[in-house]
């Protein structure tokens, strides 16, 4: 229903029922599906109705409640959900470009988004340009005629760095190119993407969706033409669908989705105001924060900064290092959005395939600390970072 609110479309929309009636959503764990006749197998390959499945791969009745629910959340018509974030990253490129056609994009990325752009895509004839996705001249002197589609996270991995959507769509659309945003910082609760042009939407489900660090998960959000013909074709023939079992936990993580990442997002802007002036910390990059230089898109886009913090300890690896090893509530890992607050160091871990002078211009250097924030109490892990930079 498109008048609930937020919270009620988290709990309720897409839910599908058994002749049972039970309340919780169903775990379908199976791969396919009798048909009554096969004239009836025959018909549903032919057309497949709403309500029917073929096989796991194409569809099941608890993918389709946790796709129908975060197309809701999100504003889209439809979505398809996917193995992993990567995956859906892949196949929301890889599913629509043909050798020969452009792709801009902005520079500041995950490595493995940079590895589909740079090393897959260009292997099979497509042409990838990068711009700095702050600077709207170079998407226009970037984006021609002849560009099919932009790609760009709207908050990057790991500097925080917001593109503004609005104006990167409108220079898209311009010459019919396809909008495509990677929106995992910003996360369904605070992403307002569809309304500001964007026309497919990924996320990695692995993070905030999931919430508990338990599975890899992915999804692809936009319109059900690009969905079913454009998406689907691929992602069913080439096998990066999502495990029923891992749809079902996904589903039941975003009942609470709305409350986790408002709560994270009111933690982080504590802890950065609490970091910002520390000598010992050469920056504090937090886009909800005024000092911030895209406060204003921040807050114009999404509403809010998010729930990551990233800071750069002035002496740099070394002292990087022992101020990770010191830290008691926060966890050294590679994920976020996670109920657990999570530290991790980009130069050496997401981004360390990337050669040094990448990293010097994306600002990725020796003493960046990326910090997912989570669900502890904001003063205890003000607290514990405070003791851990003591260590430095």
């Amino acid at each position: 229903m498109t008048d609930w609110k937020t919270r009620t479309k988290l709990v309720h929309e897409g839910s599908r029922r058994s002749q049972y009636g039970e309340m919780a959503e169903a775990i379908f764990l199976t791969q396919g599906f009798a048909y009554e006749s096969a004239e009836s197998a025959e018909a549903r390959f032919i057309k497949t109705g709403e309500d029917e499945f073929i096989y796991a791969r194409y569809g099941n009745p608890t993918t389709r409640m946790f796709e129908e629910r975060i197309a809701a959340l999100e504003g889209t018509e439809d979505a398809f959900a996917m193995a992993s974030g990567m995956a859906a990253v892949n196949a929301s490129l890889t599913a629509l470009l043909r050798a020969g056609d452009h792709v801009v994009s902005s520079r500041a990325l995950f490595g493995s988004c940079l590895y589909i752009l740079e090393e897959v895509l260009t292997r099979y004839g497509v042409k990838v340009t990068f711009v700095d996705g702050p600077d709207l001249d170079q998407w226009r002197a970037a984006v021609t005629p002849g560009t099919k589609a932009v790609f760009f996270e709207s908050m990057s991995n790991p500097t925080l760095e917001l593109i503004d959507i609005r104006a990167v769509a409108e220079i898209a659309h311009a010459v019919g190119a396809l909008v495509i945003v990677d929106n995992v910082f910003a996360t369904p609760i605070f992403s307002r993407a569809v309304e500001q042009g964007a026309d497919v939407i990924v996320y990695s489900t692995t993070k905030h969706i999931d919430g508990q660090g338990r599975a890899l998960g992915g999804v692809v959000c936009g319109s059900k033409d690009y969905i079913r013909k454009v998406l689907e074709p691929y992602a069913k023939h080439t096998g990066g669908s999502i495990s029923p079992f891992t749809a079902w936990m996904h589903l039941n993580g975003m009942a609470t989705l709305d409350l986790r990442c408002r709560a994270m997002a009111d933690s982080a802007l504590k802890i950065a105001r609490a970091l910002e002036g520390d000598a010992r910390l050469s920056r504090v990059i937090f886009p909800g924060l005024e000092s911030h230089p895209q406060h204003a898109l921040a807050m114009a886009q999404m509403g809010s900064g998010g729930t990551l913090v990233t800071f750069d300890i002035a002496a740099g690896k070394e002292a990087a290092f022992r101020f990770m090893n010191a830290l008691e509530i926060a966890k050294i890992s590679n994920n976020l959005g996670d109920a657990k607050t999570i530290a991790t160091h980009p130069a050496t871990t997401t981004h360390q395939r990337l050669p040094q002078e990448q990293k010097d211009k994306l600002g990725i250097t020796p003493g960046l600390i990326r910090l997912s924030v989570g669900l502890e109490d904001a003063d205890d892990l003000i607290a514990d970072l405070k003791q851990a930079l003591d260590h430095i």
